[in-house]
């Protein structure tokens, strides 16, 4: 027996006996980086009707007011893994440079969050436990060290099944604790999102401004709308004159923003009330 497939046994027998304990997240850790070695990982789980719960994190504690609090409080809702699973139901092992639209290095969310990570290549796993709930595994490699190789995606996306019954065993039956009245729960970050200008602008204005947010290029909206990119531009301009911002960086911020009104949020555009 090779020595990496003797760790993933080992590991693999360890896990078993503490399905359903709060020490079992650490241990598929240790036996996914037995196989394939990683700098960070992340486990969270999303529930439509309350705040994501991270079971797993080891991102230094100094880091994680701006990484992982800021991510849960709000920026996940456009997190490319987040918006795979519920815009698209995908599931499995997937590349975040798969997932994330064209020119996603390029979008406000990227810039203002995501390069802070100092990640340099982000994989993981999206598992469903129910139509409105899944858990997510991110693994990451920092910028100082490689990417993952095919060799190394390949042993991780080969061994997608047992992991995937691994997070089945462990919170198919759990319910995260219920959010306080004051978080921003994903059903109504979502919605803020679908809605987010709608009162100001004309649908394709708004399906332009989507799509902006959600990390696509003019070229990529185009594409997906059917129209020229001069056209897009044009409906990027009236919007901003709309929403009175003058970049992708305000508008991203503005977004965010207006989601500082979820508390006393019951639907429609977020800017209603904002503004």
């Amino acid at each position: 027996m090779s020595s990496h497939l003797l760790d993933f046994s080992q590991n693999l027998a360890a896990i078993m006996p503490e399905i359903g304990s709060d020490r079992l997240p650490p241990l598929l850790m240790s036996m996914l980086k037995s196989l394939v070695p990683f700098d960070n990982a992340v486990i969270v789980h999303y529930r439509s009707n309350v705040t994501p719960v991270i079971y797993y994190n080891d991102i230094p504690p100094q880091e994680r007011a701006t990484q992982i609090d800021s991510f849960i409080n709000r920026a996940f809702v456009l997190d490319p893994f987040y918006r795979a699973a519920i815009d698209q139901n995908i599931s499995g092992f997937h590349r975040l440079s798969d997932l994330a639209p064209e020119g996603f290095e390029k979008t406000e969310y990227y810039r203002s969050y995501f390069k802070y990570t100092e990640i340099n290549d982000e994989v993981g796993y999206i598992i469903h436990l129910s139509p409105k709930e899944f858990i997510n595994i991110s693994l990451g490699r920092m910028i100082l060290t490689q990417r993952f190789n095919r060799t190394q995606l390949g042993i991780l996306h080969d061994i997608n099944d047992v992991v995937e019954a691994i997070c089945k065993q462990q919170w198919n039956d759990q319910v995260p604790n219920s959010a306080s009245p004051e978080n921003h729960l994903p059903e109504q970050l979502d919605s803020a999102l679908k809605h987010f200008g709608t009162a100001y602008l004309t649908d394709r204005e708004s399906q332009v401004v989507q799509l902006f947010l959600h990390g696509h290029s003019t070229k990529s909206i185009a594409e997906r709308l059917g129209i020229s990119p001069e056209t897009v531009k044009l409906h990027r301009k009236n919007s901003y004159a709309k929403l009175d911002v003058s970049s992708q960086a305000e508008l991203f911020y503005l977004f965010i923003d207006s989601l500082a009104s979820l508390a006393s949020y019951s639907g429609g555009d977020p800017l209603v009330g904002y503004l």
